[in-house]
């Protein structure tokens, strides 16, 4: 959504490096790019005029005519002017003390209302609530059937007691107060602690919609009202939020459609005119794709800061803990990493979700943006494919995969020997690194850290012992070292090019993977 902002922004403060002191003149030319660049992402005209003069007063202040990076020092005070029209702080539903807290949606039609009834349900459901939806959009042809397909699908139930419009004329018309007032007594009923109202939206504000939505609102005095405003919308996004303000007096604003592709003026623009915070997002057409809106960390993604703490927050929520003790006690064990594990480990990634937004939420993304978005998601499907094409003889001990199988195993996933050639030679350096580290070797080829490329020992290695400076008493310590090995070899059982007899063979003596002994015979 903010790509091109933040592709201007970026480029507004790279000719800003490399400057140890910030005249005037280079604050202003500063000041008019960031200007341009938010009027090109469609803020508003008086967010953008406000937005750019408090820049250039503290620009111009002691903060920066004092710091010893002057650069650093303005991006960060574009970075706290975006978190502050943005809503200053993140904010959370208010629930209620007694009773269930009712939610009630409003908002433009085509801005994703009834599916982000669905959203909003299963997040509150992840929290640990029991939500209700009540479809009291009783206008809109087929509305009703499809928040119950969308609560359905989100495991949540639905309060409709009546169809909506349909092609029937036999069916009475119904009123979506009656319905929003019956849906919160059944909440009461059955004991749900969260009610969220679906009501209708039009093609544009008038006045019969604003009543409709007021007696709803008068009718189930709602603890929260959410605005859901389209993030393509563009300019009229200001007095679209202006006109609901007056009608129903939200409380608070959700986002949706934040994964297109327009400007996203909408959102630096409604929380700064209307005062009411933007509280959630909704960044995909999946049910799960709904977050919490953080105003700092969206000001960092927008300025190519990165967001990590979302990441880890997704990778916390969805990160398998019981495989991941599996994988520390298999890598404490100093066992081998197998095709299984990692299968495994590639399903534990994609349980997080898109890889594109999980990248772009990196640090310095927009950098690699055109790779990142030449990306295939279905790469992952077609690892899997090969892996599971394999015997599981075959992924336990890769090396024995030759020419045939390769060929056995590209027909078996629907691809081409390369691909296979290419995923085994990538699981092979993988393999090696894991039993680097698990051995306490260090990463390979990162100096200072052990393994190929960095220090021959490590701190706790053994020393070799000194050779004797006398060399009488050097000459006593060869014949003694040569004594001990000549012992040692006539100690050892004779039959075999190891040194052990065929039938004395005993696979439990031999450092395998576990379960591997069944395909030993033994």
């Amino acid at each position: 959504m903010f790509n091109s902002l933040s592709d201007r922004l970026t480029a507004t403060f790279k000719n800003l490096r490399g400057k140890g002191r910030l005249s005037e003149a280079d604050v202003d030319a500063t000041v008019r790019e960031i200007r341009r660049a938010l009027l090109d992402a469609d803020v508003a005209v008086p967010v953008v005029r406000e937005f750019t003069g408090r820049i250039r007063e503290r620009s111009l202040g002691a903060e920066v005519s004092g710091a010893l990076n002057p650069s650093q020092q303005i991006v960060k005070i574009v970075n706290e002017e975006l978190v502050e029209i943005l809503g200053g702080e993140t904010r959370r539903i208010r629930l209620a003390k007694t009773g269930p807290t009712i939610i009630m949606l409003a908002g433009l039609q085509g801005a994703g209302k009834t599916t982000l009834a669905g959203k909003l349900a299963k997040w509150l459901k992840a929290q640990g609530h029991s939500p209700v939806l009540v479809a009291a959009d009783l206008q809109r042809p087929n509305a009703v059937t499809q928040l119950q397909i969308v609560g359905e699908r989100a495991g949540v139930p639905v309060y409709a007691p009546h169809p909506g419009t349909t092609v029937d004329l036999d069916v009475p018309a119904g009123d979506p107060v009656a319905v929003a007032r019956g849906g919160v007594d059944e909440a009461r009923q059955k004991l749900h602690d969260v009610v969220i109202v679906d009501t209708a939206g039009r093609l544009g504000v008038d006045a019969g919609m604003m009543d409709q939505a007021r007696r709803i609102r008068q009718a189930i005095i709602p603890n929260e009202v959410l605005f859901v405003i389209d993030s393509m919308i563009g300019q009229d996004a200001v007095n679209t939020a202006m006109a609901f303000d007056e009608g129903v007096n939200f409380t608070g604003i959700v986002l949706s459609k934040l994964d297109g592709d327009a400007r996203g003026g909408a959102a630096l623009s409604v929380a700064s005119v209307t005062g009411k915070p933007v509280m959630f997002a909704s960044t995909g057409e999946s049910l799960d794709d709904f977050e919490l809106f953080h105003p700092d960390r969206m000001a960092s993604r927008i300025l190519d800061m990165g967001d990590v703490l979302t990441l880890i927050e997704q990778a916390e929520k969805n990160w398998d803990k019981d495989e991941a003790a599996r994988m520390a006690k298999k890598f404490a064990d100093q066992e081998d990493f197998t095709l299984d594990d990692f299968l495994a480990q590639m399903q534990q990634i994609r349980n997080m979700g898109s890889m594109k937004k999980m990248l772009m939420m990196m640090p310095g993304a927009q950098n690699i943006r055109q790779q990142l978005e030449n990306f295939d998601e279905r790469e992952i499907d077609r690892v899997e494919a090969i892996v599971r094409s394999m015997t599981p003889h075959e992924r336990v001990a890769p090396k024995i995969i030759n020419g045939s199988r390769r060929a056995r195993i590209a027909k078996g996933s629907g691809v081409t020997v390369s691909e296979v050639n290419g995923l085994l030679e990538r699981f092979a350096q993988a393999q090696k690194m894991m039993k680097k580290l698990a051995q306490g070797g260090g990463m390979p080829g990162m100096p200072g850290l052990g393994g190929p490329g960095g220090r021959k020992g490590g701190k706790n290695a053994p020393k070799k012992k000194a050779r004797s400076g006398n060399p009488a008493k050097a000459a006593q310590e060869l014949r003694e070292a040569e004594a001990k090995r000549t012992a040692a070899a006539a100690a050892a059982p004779s039959g075999a090019a190891f040194g052990q007899g065929a039938a004395d063979f005993d696979p439990s003596t031999l450092n395998l993977p576990k379960g591997f002994d069944k395909f030993l015979g033994k």
